[in-house]
């Protein structure tokens, strides 16, 4: 004779085909309905050491699965009140598991699972991805800011370079149309622009900085430290490349070449470093950045260097 389960667990389950899609809030649901519904059953007959797996896996769950970091993460107290329920409510059910009374105990975890998907629910994912955009976006927009003025001071010290000015117009274009579409709660559409403005103002200061006499007067503890230093300023230019190219439309085939060019130099560097020779390996990366900076004038953003 066939198990009393069968009959239903067929009934519920649906036909072969392709499985749906799930949004992450519908799955977490499901996962966590999966809980209840595949956990063994509280007879009389249950064994206490599947309990106690079990026992286990809620404690899991309330305190370091991906629900518990939404909760915790989300800052929704409705959220954590149910979490802090779903604590008391396992710490009973462990109490009651230890006396013995195996029936009992996995009923209290079928509430503690319970109170953890309520709080999941509450805890709003889309709201908290949100939240972080904007304090990304904010953070992001402060740093362009301020170099966004440090590029114009430089540029008024340096007899206000044509292209520099060229090039704070355009940053503070960025930054205006970064603040426009924020403004509105378009932070998908904001952040590339806010980057952009990031990154073509640190590269704009390097450029006009490069060869005049503060850098000149730069000293470094080490040739490590240098090397440290070129690393820093060829990846920040590498960043701009692809943003540019998405931004304005420019074929990757103008770029790429010089993209190449520079990859190989690169390594080339590191490989100096890691034998040692770290003032071979400045060089290097110095004649890498070159072929980038040649890169971003072909994305159509002039920069001297």
């Amino acid at each position: 004779m066939k198990a009393p389960h069968a009959f239903a667990a067929a009934a519920w389950w649906p036909a072969p085909g392709p499985a749906p899609a799930l949004g992450p809030a519908l799955a977490l649901a499901v996962a966590l309905a999966l809980v209840l519904l595949l956990a063994p059953a509280p007879a009389a007959a249950q064994d206490i050491a599947q309990l106690e797996r079990r026992l286990q896996s809620v404690a899991t769950l309330i305190e370091s699965s991906s629900a518990a970091r939404q909760i915790e993460a989300s800052g929704e107290s409705a959220a954590r009140e149910k979490r802090d329920n779903a604590r008391l409510i396992h710490r009973e059910a462990a109490v009651t598991l230890k006396a013995g009374d195996a029936a009992a105990a996995a009923r209290l975890l079928d509430q503690a699972t319970r109170e953890m998907m309520n709080g999941a629910r509450l805890a709003k994912p889309e709201q908290v991805a949100g939240e972080k955009a904007r304090r990304d976006f904010d953070a992001r927009l402060e740093s362009a800011r301020a170099l966004l003025a440090a590029q114009q001071r430089i540029t008024a010290e340096k007899g206000r370079d044509a292209a520099a000015l060229a090039t704070a117009r355009e940053i503070e274009g960025l930054i205006v149309a970064a603040e426009r579409h924020a403004a509105q709660g378009r932070l998908a559409e904001a952040l590339p622009l806010v980057e952009r403005a990031y990154l073509t103002a640190r590269v704009s200061i390097e450029a006009l900085r490069r060869g005049d006499t503060l850098v000149r007067s730069l000293t470094f503890a080490s040739a490590q430290e240098e090397y440290a230093y070129e690393q820093d300023r060829y990846q920040t230019h590498r960043m701009l490349i692809p943003v540019l190219v998405a931004e304005r439309g420019t074929p990757p085939a103008l770029t790429q070449g010089f993209v190449d060019r520079a990859g190989v130099l690169r390594e080339a560097a590191e490989a100096r470093a890691r034998g040692g020779d770290h003032a071979a390996a400045v060089k290097g990366l110095e004649e890498a950045t070159r072929e980038l900076v040649r890169a971003i004038r072909a994305a159509g953003l002039y920069i001297p260097g």
